[in-house]
């Protein structure tokens, strides 16, 4: 994969928090405060995954779903996916293996983690009493008045709204009451500032969604409009993974499945 940059190169200042990485780097200047490894990963897959999967193939207007999008649970396919995120997690080498989780707060998303970490844990991986941290900025990007709607009931409650989507682009698109990709982008940074000030010199796994894992790639690999838009959609319990190396994080791989294939057999 070709090398890439990352926007979190900048140096914190602060000694308070001891790490593994140094704290003087080769020109005598303070070492930049990373992760040694940073793991990013989206939820299993979830009831509401497979309603809009169901809406969409026969153009339906609405879904049978109820509850708070915060609140929507793993399905049956989604706990499968997170038990085999957990194996591939306990089959990493010992120093790229998190022993840290940041997860975002929505029953998925806690789910998965929770999934995980009892499969790696069980397999003498990692502790049972690992930690899960909760943190709002992990959470899905919000729709406001589109949140639950199919596309083609978009196109028919909304049409004027579907117009401005396709006009402005997803990254810019923030639909009223909602979140534009770039809007999620501002909080990533800003999740990511605390996490390399915190996690430095540590692997950490971070459990969120599609747009959240997206603008982390956004974010990391100084990726334009362009490249982002190519990328597609974040797989459920895809993998993906950043190095620190000479003071960036640098992608090792991207949304990749592999670890799933006995689950899908």
């Amino acid at each position: 994969m070709a090398e890439l940059g990352t926007t979190l190169n900048g140096q914190h200042k602060s000694t308070q928090h001891q790490s593994a990485l140094p704290l003087v780097g080769a020109n005598g200047s303070p070492a930049t405060r990373l992760p040694s490894v940073l793991v990013a990963t989206r939820h299993g897959e979830s009831t509401a995954n497979v309603e809009f999967q169901l809406a969409e193939a026969v153009g339906a207007l609405s879904v049978p779903i109820s509850c708070r999008d915060a609140d929507i649970p793993l399905s049956l396919h989604g706990q499968q996916q997170a038990q085999a995120l957990g194996r591939w997690w306990a089959a990493l080498p010992s120093a790229d293996r998190p022993r840290s989780v940041w997860c975002s707060p929505y029953a998925r998303t806690a789910e998965t983690a929770r999934i995980a970490l009892a499969q790696a844990a069980g397999l003498g991986a990692v502790p049972v009493t690992l930690a899960v941290r909760y943190d709002e900025r992990l959470r899905d990007r919000e729709l406001g008045v589109l949140e639950m709607l199919p596309k083609a009931a978009i196109e028919t409650k909304y049409p004027e709204e579907a117009a401005r989507r396709r006009k402005m682009g997803e990254l810019y698109y923030r639909p009223p009451g909602g979140e534009s990709w770039a809007d999620v982008a501002l909080r990533v940074r800003s999740l990511l500032r605390d996490v390399c000030e915190e996690e430095a010199g540590r692997p950490v796994l971070l459990v969120a969604h599609d747009c959240t894992v997206l603008m982390l790639r956004y974010a990391l690999d100084r990726l334009t409009e362009q490249q982002l838009i190519a990328l597609g959609p974040v797989h459920n319990c895809s993998t993906s993974l950043w190095r620190a190396q000479e003071g960036r994080l640098r992608p090792d791989r991207w949304n990749t499945v592999d670890h799933l294939a006995a689950d899908t057999d």
